[in-house]
């Protein structure tokens, strides 16, 4: 019952109206990457994008971001931009003083890949923001603007979402941990530890958890950890921020800071299925909070959680059919 399993659940009906569709959900409610991700809406930095086309291509890049503009789109025409708290605030790479800039010269490249997307160059360097944001002019070197990009307020997008699809006719059931999925010659028996559900079609919609149905998918789990802090009186961070090849990322939540990633400080540890802190990770977080985000601002940590992300050979959408 998370994004993608609703979403799948949805244009089911919105196709079919006279289907027959449940959503199995193995938590009290869904609590795994959809509920505990940080509410970004993007579509990819520059250092990031020209990361990945090292793995996919450009062509692989542009699809991606395709999907991800689409997506996004689809996103919002369903369930309404209030009814998500979508703002179109823009992103924002750091780029770290001693880091290598080289890819800043790329930028213009990279709008001129993406332009047939977009109609019109969504990178532009900002420096001047860097103080107007109250970073550290010691750490941050310089700042890259992503005019396509913007924020979601997650528990708002989950709630209409899960609203929307019961309107559409979609039954959900949670707390029901699906334990394994037998084909019959009268279709698909699904097994829970309460009760088995029979279905002549079944999606299965549970991001890293996959492998515990279908163990030799190539998917691998990575724990993300994440951080907010207290409301922040006169907080001058406004919009969507990564750096370091999108590995870190933070925002504002009206007066606060959500901050969260650092998992390539410890990319054996994050591989995992189970919910926990890293207290490597959140020590670092911690620093770039004092030294880099809020340099001049005193504040305090309010919350601290993890979310999962499942990873394939790369980071396009892994759709296919198994049986």
């Amino acid at each position: 019952a998370g994004i993608t399993g609703l979403s799948v659940a949805c244009e089911l009906m919105e196709q079919y109206a006279d289907a027959s569709v449940l959503v199995i959900e193995r938590g009290l409610l869904p609590t795994g990457a959809s509920t505990k991700n940080a509410g970004f809406a993007c579509i990819g930095s520059l250092s990031e994008n020209l990361h990945d086309i090292s793995l996919m291509g450009e062509n692989g890049l542009v699809k991606l971001v395709q999907d991800r503009y689409e997506g996004l789109h689809i996103l919002r025409n369903r369930l309404g931009d209030h009814n998500i708290g979508y703002e179109a605030c823009g992103g924002y790479e750091i780029v770290l003083k001693g880091e290598d800039n080289g890819f800043i010269d790329k930028l213009d490249d990279m709008n001129a890949l993406l332009y047939p997307l977009f109609n019109k160059n969504i990178f532009s360097l900002c420096n001047e923001k860097i103080a107007e944001f109250g970073f550290s002019a010691s750490h941050a070197n310089k700042l890259i603007h992503n005019s396509e990009e913007g924020q979601i307020d997650t528990g708002k997008m989950m709630n209409s979402l899960w609203m929307y699809a019961q309107k559409l006719g979609v039954k959900i059931i949670t707390g029901a941990e699906v334990t394994s999925l037998d084909e019959s010659e009268q279709g698909i028996i699904i097994a829970t530890q309460e009760m088995n559900f029979f279905a002549q079609k079944v999606f299965i919609c549970t991001n890293a958890f996959t492998k515990s149905l279908f163990p030799n998918i190539e998917l691998k789990p990575g724990r993300g950890q994440v951080l907010v802090t207290k409301p922040i009186q006169h907080l001058k961070v406004k919009g969507t921020f990564f750096f370091d090849e999108g590995y870190y990322y933070f925002k504002n939540f009206e007066d606060r800071i959500i901050f969260g990633g650092g998992r390539n400080l410890d990319f054996d540890n994050e591989s995992t299925l189970h919910f926990g802190s890293n207290q490597k990770i959140l020590t670092q977080l911690n620093t770039y909070l004092k030294e880099l985000i809020l340099p001049e601002t005193t504040f305090e940590i309010d919350y601290s959680w993890s979310g999962i992300m499942a990873f394939g050979t790369n980071k396009l959408p892994l759709v296919e059919q198994i049986s």
